[in-house]
């Protein structure tokens, strides 16, 4: 289907924001500014007030998470990982995979999320099935915990994934391998997924240097700090995205640049569980790609990433006492641009032509908005995502009119209240 958006203010990929028009072609855009002549438009969009940039790209959730929202709050890390949230995933079912990760795909398309990257439990294919029936664009991998009695059986189930399911959906679904943490992954099984994943032609998704005891724990273990340790195993061989990074040294610098390894950065998350503060300006300096995450809903405890780019904007400012440390446009471009980049997404994350038409569309009608100097720093500091009223992918509305078209949202909330009933009885 054709599509035009008319008159909207467009976030370019040099930072300008002009008002233009949008023309899409089946799932790609064809011309930002001048439509060609000849474009026949099945459906006009009134873009009139309204400011369009690429869709936000959730760097790192666990999506199915959202059905343990303030379940459990105010906790150490590894507290909350093994009193309360670990009990609690060994009872979901498949059937609860499936309703967590709706409920999680509601509220990212209400909040413009188009693409997230998802590491979770058995059942992934579950989750493949909301990508595939929410429109949404996916980058999964079953989350692999080394120490578990079945961790073979779960690279095995991993590997099935890729094999059924990567490409899948039009393409919207990518498969990645998905060992959780050096600390739940010994070096022999971290050597098992390299040598999988290479021969699959498959990259990996992993939580890296999360917290102070992380690297303390990995010094005492292996003599070396987590980067290094993992680097020994060939893990990073494949091309890697690496979950938080927050306590970083030089040499753990020159790692990620020698593998090219792409950090997705959770600074709600890492406030909450008081992981610290990464040190997001001098990656981004260093040229590395920083991408932005929520981490899962009962950590944050949303999947607003709006949410991420404000606070992205606003802690590194803080944290180094320079107001420049962040700048607004960086902050929206890691919840996009850097965030497609980060998941190996061709082709999406700008709107400019000939890539892929993952569009949202925020109502700039409100108090929130008005009076306009700057789109861009009225969305990273002001803008809410309740202002959301389209949303995108691959040339097709999921939301429009601030009403979602692809799912039932009140059946899903209804089926998700009644698994976390059960799970928390």
């Amino acid at each position: 289907m054709n599509t035009l958006i008319k008159n909207a203010i467009v976030l370019l990929p040099d930072g300008t924001t002009p008002v233009a028009n949008i023309a899409v072609i089946d799932d790609r855009i064809a011309a930002v500014g001048d439509v060609p002549e000849n474009f026949q438009a099945d459906k006009v969009i009134d873009g009139t007030q309204h400011f369009a940039i690429p869709g936000f790209v959730n760097a790192h959730t666990h999506a199915s998470m959202t059905l343990l929202r303030s379940y459990a709050d105010d906790m150490k890390l590894m507290d909350w990982l093994e009193q309360m949230i670990w009990p609690i995933e060994a009872k979901l079912r498949s059937d609860d995979i499936y309703w967590g990760a709706m409920l999680a795909a509601v509220e990212m398309i209400r909040s413009g999320t188009t693409a997230f990257a998802d590491m979770y439990g058995p059942d992934m294919e579950r989750v493949a099935e909301v990508v595939e029936v929410s429109g949404l664009r996916g980058v999964l991998s079953r989350g692999l915990i080394g120490v578990a009695p079945d961790s073979d059986k779960k690279l095995e189930e991993n590997a099935a994934l890729y094999e059924n399911y990567h490409g899948a959906a039009q393409g919207r679904i990518t498969v990645m391998f998905g060992p959780h943490a050096l600390y739940t992954c010994p070096p022999d099984y971290l050597k098992k997924i390299a040598a999988k994943a290479q021969a699959l032609g498959a990259e990996v998704h992993i939580h890296m240097s999360e917290t102070v005891g992380e690297i303390e724990n990995c010094l005492k273990e292996y003599g070396k700090r987590p980067f290094a340790h993992v680097a020994s195993t060939g893990l990073f061989e494949n091309g890697t995205l690496a979950a938080h990074c927050v306590h970083l040294d030089d040499e753990d610098i020159d790692i990620i640049k020698k593998y090219q390894i792409r950090v997705a950065h959770n600074p709600g998350s890492n406030m909450k569980l008081a992981s610290g503060t990464a040190p997001v300006p001098r990656l981004l300096e260093e040229g590395i790609c920083v991408a932005l995450g929520t981490d899962g809903a009962s950590s944050n405890n949303n999947l607003d990433m709006l949410d991420e780019v404000q606070l992205a904007a606003l802690m590194h400012k803080v944290h180094t006492l320079d107001p420049l440390a962040v700048p607004a446009l960086t902050a929206v471009k890691m919840g996009t641009e850097y965030g497609a980049q980060a998941l190996s997404l061709r082709d999406v994350g700008r709107l400019q032509a000939g890539d892929k038409a993952d569009i949202v569309l925020f109502s700039m009608h409100g108090a929130a908005w008005t009076p306009c100097y700057n789109p861009v720093s009225l969305l990273a500091y002001a803008a809410k995502s309740s202002s959301v009223d389209a949303v995108m992918v691959d040339g097709k509305l999921l939301m429009e009119n601030g009403a979602l078209t692809t799912l039932d949202e009140e059946h899903i909330l209804f089926e998700a209240q009644k698994v976390a009933d059960r799970l928390t009885k």
